[in-house]
């Protein structure tokens, strides 16, 4: 499924998972910040493992590289560098990335040689630093001490930023229109991409090339996967080279394909080619006239077992397995659920069961009504996407009182002029709700305003509307901030605060920011350019 390669003596040591299980073994969903593409000599994809010889993906804040039609199966497991109010703790484990280690790099434990250049190989904390081999890293001390840096970095849990739907580009104020690393010319759409990568495989003439859509989502993005079979072929086989495709570890017979028309794209009308009479598994889905175009559906089922996992955990990772059929609603999972992590005296009232999709780009949260039938929403999940099945957890949530509060900065105003007249400015061109916006601080000399909001989807309304909003001709910014909490930062810790202008220095600061970011908390680092500190 993912390419990995091992000596069979050394398959009994093999501890890193498969790219299709992944997903399963994150302990806290963190989004990455991918900036635009780039070539990355001597560099290797986490989720196919191949070198990224075209143009490729890296996070801003971790080691993560990823081609382009991969960038999808990736993980969101950046590292957490702030609480977000969503399973927040103030012990910190090594944060550990497999491979792209110098050639050089030597295991902490064994003292031997750990890092290659020819394969995805050896692990790294992105916190400290330590290297290690695959074999080796399971035995060293889980507590990061944050290394040698540890006086200068600013530990994650003194910093506190409820962004919910905020990108993490914006919470870590990075640029998104970063010039391209080079090779402008070159196309880099998720699909087309692919189709160069893979089209190689099948130039066999007894095999042919086919694209797969995993779900609605898919058809309408045009983002498929490219599969090589036999012209001849049963559907078992295709359904189980389409499943390796999308890296889903799934029985192929819970699963089937469909083709579509042209009219299909806009209306949903699938047609199932595998309801014939005969036994799908004895006649072939591939002939001369079959279309290049299927999607890959899973069958209906009458109940299933779902992992429900508690968000009050605070280190480790645990579920519970739950069956659910088809009257199973979000209230009887959670009565059900409850005995079985010890809370059954507690009232269901102050739970929720919250879906979580974790999006390489994007992790999203959505609290479920309590009478929604689970299994209807799984089908839906599936029938957008069956890749955001697998990279979607249900958590059972505590109902709580926390008091939301974004800070939003907001520059570009008119200079020297008082509280009033800026919140006036701001009604008119903002059209903000002074029930739940109010300004806390003003910087008259530049013009500028920090707003202090109780509402989520005021507070990204407001920041998604300062980008397109001038006043006097003057484009406005907004800059979100973090509230740091002096009093859990150590005494011997001086966090460094690094300021980068990346048209100085022969253009090198988009690599400086990159290694301060990755060195450090990036919180801890500001682009002049783009929310750095006000002039004067």
């Amino acid at each position: 499924v993912c390419n990995f390669m091992s000596h069979e003596k050394c398959l009994k040591n093999v501890k890193i998972p498969c790219s299709c299980i992944a997903p399963s073994l994150v302990r806290v969903p963190v989004a990455h910040c991918f900036g635009p593409p780039g070539h990355y000599k001597r560099k290797f994809c986490t989720v196919c493992r191949k070198s990224l010889e075209s143009p490729a993906f890296r996070c801003e804040v971790c080691e993560l590289h990823v081609h382009t039609d991969c960038i999808l199966f990736a993980c969101s497991d950046c590292r957490q560098c702030h609480q977000d109010g969503h399973q927040d703790h103030d012990t910190y484990h090594h944060h550990w990335r497999e491979g792209n280690l110098p050639s050089g790099a030597r295991c902490e434990v064994c003292k031997k040689t750990c890092g290659s250049s020819e394969v995805l190989s050896g692990m790294r904390c992105e916190w400290c630093g330590i290297l290690a081999h695959a074999a080796c890293y399971i035995i060293v001390t889980p507590e990061c001490t944050f290394g040698r840096l540890r006086n200068m970095i600013l530990p994650p849990s003194c910093v506190q930023l409820f962004s919910r739907n905020f990108s993490k580009l914006h919470c870590f104020r990075i640029s998104e229109n970063l010039p391209t690393e080079s090779d402008e010319d070159d196309d880099v759409d998720g699909s087309t991409q692919g189709s160069a990568k893979d089209v190689q495989i099948s130039t066999d003439s007894s095999k042919q090339t086919l694209k797969i859509f995993d779900g609605n989502d898919a058809v309408k993005r045009n983002q498929f996967r490219l599969i090589s079979v036999p012209r001849i072929a049963k559907n078992e086989e295709v359904v189980e080279a389409a499943l390796r495709a999308c890296y889903i570890n799934d029985d192929q017979r819970e699963y089937e394909l469909q083709t579509f028309t042209q009219q299909a794209l806009l209306c949903d009308d699938v047609i199932n080619r595998n309801d014939a009479a005969e036994d799908s598994n004895l006649c072939s889905v591939f002939r001369e006239s079959v279309p290049e175009a299927w999607i890959i559906r899973a069958k209906p089922k009458d109940e299933e077992v779902i992992r429900i996992y508690p968000a009050w955990l605070k280190v480790g990772m645990a579920y519970v397995s739950l069956r659910v059929n088809k009257d199973s609603t979000t209230q009887t999972v959670i009565k059900e659920v409850l005995p079985l992590l010890g809370r059954q005296s507690e009232c269901l009232q102050n739970f929720k069961l919250v879906e979580v999709l974790m999006g390489s780009k994007q992790v999203q949260r959505m609290v479920l009504d309590n009478q929604e039938l689970i299994l209807n929403r799984l089908k839906d999940i599936r029938k957008t996407s069956i890749r955001q099945m697998n990279q979607t957890r249900f958590y059972i949530v505590e109902n709580s009182k926390s008091v939301v509060q974004v800070h939003l900065f907001v520059g570009g105003l008119p200079p020297q002029l008082s509280s009033e007249e800026y919140t006036n400015i701001l009604k008119d061109e903002l059209a903000i709700k002074t029930n739940v916006v109010s300004v806390s601080h003003v910087y008259q000399a530049q013009g500028a305003v920090v707003l202090e909001i109780s509402c989520f989807s005021e507070a990204e309304r407001i920041y998604m509307l300062v980008k397109d909003t001038t006043v006097n001709d003057k484009p406005l910014n907004a800059v979100v901030i973090p509230e740091v909490v002096a009093s859990k930062i150590p005494q011997n810790c001086c966090p460094l605060l690094v300021f980068v202008n990346p048209k100085s220095g022969g253009l090198k600061g988009r690599d400086l920011l990159y290694s301060f970011r990755k060195l450090l908390n990036p919180h801890q680092v500001f682009e002049l350019t783009n929310g750095g500190p006000l002039p004067g």
